[in-house]
């Protein structure tokens, strides 16, 4: 049932993000963005898994790109110090800012972002646009860090099998040397994508063990 529930969630989120956009109250769809920053908090980044519109135009590119054969393994070594998403946040803030008090106009920022976000993933795994560009995963990830809930590993009955590690859209999965998975709470989206393939149910949403 899960499987199926969350991608309605996603497209339902997506539609209200493009009625919002196009009608001209961006600043709403800021503030849910902003109420997700102290949601993430208690239990994890769930913006980026089930509200980002970027997400989930990514989930549907991803698929064109490994059907054409696009895709590449390899990340750009410009954007693996992290900084650029800091930089791609205080970027858009100011351009934001500069065009509402300066040009009296409302740049489509955001839709500019959902246009890069594909682009990116054409050529890259999503990751590389979650973690290094995305201008709200600095912030989601600083909040997700301190989640009180989370997909985590029981690892005893984790057999190293690495499904959950290839379906992770963040890469926040790794087996580790000792063949157990570690989930890192930061980069997590509670997507549930590891909870669906794993072959012993070891993967749990959960309290802080």
């Amino acid at each position: 049932m899960k499987k199926y529930v969350i991608p309605v969630i996603r497209i339902l989120f997506l539609a209200l993000f493009i009625f919002l956009v196009t009608n001209g109250k961006m600043m709403l769809w800021l503030g849910l963005f902003a109420l997700s920053l102290v949601v993430a908090v208690l239990f994890g980044r769930v913006y980026c898994g089930y509200v980002c519109p970027m997400n989930t135009v990514m989930i549907t590119t991803e698929w064109l790109s490994k059907k054409f054969k696009w895709q590449t393994d390899k990340t750009p070594k410009w954007l693996q110090s992290g900084k650029f998403a800091w930089v791609a946040l205080v970027v858009s803030i100011a351009v934001m800012i500069f065009a509402q008090r300066v040009l009296k106009k409302n740049i489509p920022v955001l839709l500019i972002w959902l246009v890069v976000s594909v682009l990116v993933t054409l050529r890259y795994k999503p990751a590389v646009f979650h973690n290094l560009i995305c201008m709200f995963g600095p912030l989601q990830k600083i909040f997700g860090k301190f989640a009180k809930f989370s997909e985590r590993v029981d690892k005893p009955n984790c057999i190293g099998c690495k499904k959950c590690e290839k379906v992770c859209p963040s890469a926040a999965i790794a087996v580790k040397k000792d063949k157990k998975a570690e989930i890192e709470t930061s980069l997590c989206f509670q997507c549930t994508n590891c909870q669906q393939v794993c072959p012993t149910d070891c993967i749990q949403y959960t309290k802080e063990f």
